[in-house]
């Protein structure tokens, strides 16, 4: 129990096409990627304050 398989993950991404449309997708996923990175980033910076 708790674990996400594939038919569950399948379903997942149907819902997410059908909400945000095939054609919206790209940018959806540019934005998550972008604001990953910045939070990867933003913690970096953290930790690199905290050692000095």
């Amino acid at each position: 129990m708790g674990r996400i398989g594939l038919p569950e993950l399948l379903i997942i991404l149907a819902i997410i096409v059908i909400i945000f449309g095939a054609n919206r997708l790209p940018g959806l996923g540019r934005g998550i990627g972008s604001a990953i990175k910045n939070f990867k980033d933003g913690l970096k910076d953290e930790t690199a304050n905290h050692k000095s």
